[in-house]
């Protein structure tokens, strides 16, 4: 399976702070926001990963990223010169997906839970449809909303509903067969001019080859695309860090226990970074893993 971070868009609901900079490059607590979807699809053990992103925006990702070496993983880079949807990153990604199902990822979407990555290694194995991410929310109109059955059977899906027939909204993590890039490429634009989603949701609801994951008790998902709800979602992560003592969407910590990297590549990550508080975690976990620093005579 091969990974999309799609972290594109102008962030206008965060302006002024976006004017000079993507929101994916924000501070979430401790790291940039780009690091939490990137450890989703860590968990779900992919590591070609593609990062769209605008022609402003790109070469801070590439700078900020680089080629992913030093996570075990194999990071490309394409540009989405205007917002014209979140299908669109199937086009654009194109060649990176190949013959190979695909993962897709909002560059602003933080998820969080006890066992997800077995969730995610459950749900990304033999992908022959659509797998979408259900969750509880307060006020399902302001989402991609999906309806299940008595059996737990997808059987409809809205976006932006006025009236929702469910509660559960359709997160910004998704799973597909290969050919979503050619519906994806069969799809009009919607009345904003867009390439939905939705609507490649839809497609593979009609043919019976959609499913929904239900993230119930025990997961957060977390929005960040208003001044509030970034502010929630660092209080949020640097409660849990200090409540639990280890730190989430750590990329080092995630690549080691995945077995992308070894501890000595872990350990002289966290190196670069010894005079902040990260940093330094990072080389405690490489030691908690047998890193031993050789010390000369």
């Amino acid at each position: 399976m091969k990974g999309i971070v799609l972290a594109g868009g102008s962030g206008t609901r965060l302006h002024p702070a976006t004017l000079a900079i993507s929101k994916q490059l924000l501070p979430v607590a401790d790291k940039p926001m780009i690091y939490y979807p990137l450890s989703v699809l860590m968990l779900a053990g992919i590591k070609e990963i593609l990062i769209i992103s605008t022609p402003r925006d790109l070469p801070l990702f590439q700078r900020l990223l680089g080629d992913g070496s030093q996570f075990g993983l194999d990071f490309s880079y394409a540009v989405q010169r205007e917002p014209r949807g979140i299908a669109e990153a199937f086009i654009i990604g194109a060649d990176h997906v190949g013959d190979d199902s695909t993962a897709l990822i909002l560059g602003d979407n933080i998820f969080h839970g006890q066992a997800f990555s077995q969730v995610l290694a459950e749900n990304s194995r033999d992908v022959e449809g659509c797998v979408l991410f259900g969750y509880p929310v307060r006020d399902p109109e302001r989402f991609g909303v999906a309806e299940v059955d008595r059996l737990g059977r997808l059987v409809s899906l809205e976006e932006k509903p006025a009236r929702p027939r469910s509660d559960r909204a359709v997160t910004g993590l998704y799973f597909y067969a290969n050919d979503v890039v050619e519906i994806a490429r069969s799809l009009r634009p919607s009345a904003r001019g867009e390439l939905e989603i939705t609507d490649v949701n839809r497609a593979y609801l009609e043919m019976g080859r959609a499913r929904l994951v239900d993230l119930g008790r025990g997961f957060a998902w977390l929005d960040t695309g208003t001044p509030q709800a970034l502010l929630q979602a660092g209080q949020y992560v640097n409660t849990m860090e200090e409540r639990q003592g280890v730190r989430i969407a750590c990329l080092e910590e995630v690549a080691l226990r995945m077995g992308f990297i070894d501890a000595e590549t872990c350990y002289r990550q966290g190196a670069r970074y010894r005079n902040s508080p990260y940093g330094q975690y990072v080389m405690s976990v490489a030691e908690q893993h047998g890193y031993r620093l050789a010390i000369s005579a």
